[in-house]
């Protein structure tokens, strides 16, 4: 049985029940970069796992393996990864995601919002333009600081706001004006995009 499970931000009172439950009974667990590392105090013998072809080696190997993936797999997540390889999900247990976390720290609705994934992504930006609200997922390419910069290239007038490192002890959040400089404390961000349309 193969079963993904969302962590959430990453601090572990961000998990649901229903995910702390899998994490004490799986067989075996397998764990994407920080989401390994943020389950420690609950469970310490996971096996890290850098790419999805060795997830599918371990769910060959064990009868009952728990794949961890922070925030939601269900968005822009591993879930989509795992089908496309041909690999057959038992069950998903959804998290909170990065970015709902970040909207609740802003007190700002998303329901009017555009997405953008740049996390290993190769999208535009553009999208940017036909929406009040656009939430972006960066990566280590795709900072905040190179995300400013496009924008401000693209004409796109408004404010940003960053969330690096969402619910760890060294969580920050800042507001600037599209086009400023930035330094990129961390690759894991949310970024926010209030656009100034006419």
């Amino acid at each position: 049985m193969l079963t993904v499970a969302g962590i959430g931000p990453g601090n572990t009172k961000y998990l649901t029940a229903q995910v702390v439950e899998a994490i004490n009974s799986a067989e075996c667990i397998v764990a994407f970069g920080r989401a390994g590392e943020s389950i420690k105090a609950l469970r310490s013998d996971y096996i890290k796992v850098k790419n999805v072809d060795e997830v599918y080696r371990y769910s060959l190997m064990k009868e009952n393996v728990l794949i961890l993936a922070s925030g939601d797999p269900c968005f822009y997540g591993i879930l989509e990864y795992l089908k496309n390889k041909d690999i057959l999900v038992d069950e998903v247990f959804p998290g909170l995601s990065s970015f709902q976390y970040m909207m609740g720290k802003l007190k700002k609705s998303w329901h009017n919002s555009r997405f953008l994934s740049l996390h290993g992504r190769d999208e535009s930006l553009e999208v940017a333009f036909n929406s009040p609200m656009t939430i972006i997922l960066t990566d280590s390419t795709n900072t905040p600081r190179v995300i400013s910069k496009k924008l401000h290239e693209l004409g796109l007038r408004g404010s940003m706001y960053i969330g690096y490192n969402l619910s760890y002890k060294d969580e920050c959040i800042l507001k600037i004006n599209i086009g400023e400089e930035i330094e990129d404390i961390s690759s894991l961000a949310v970024v926010v995009v209030e656009n100034e349309m006419d």
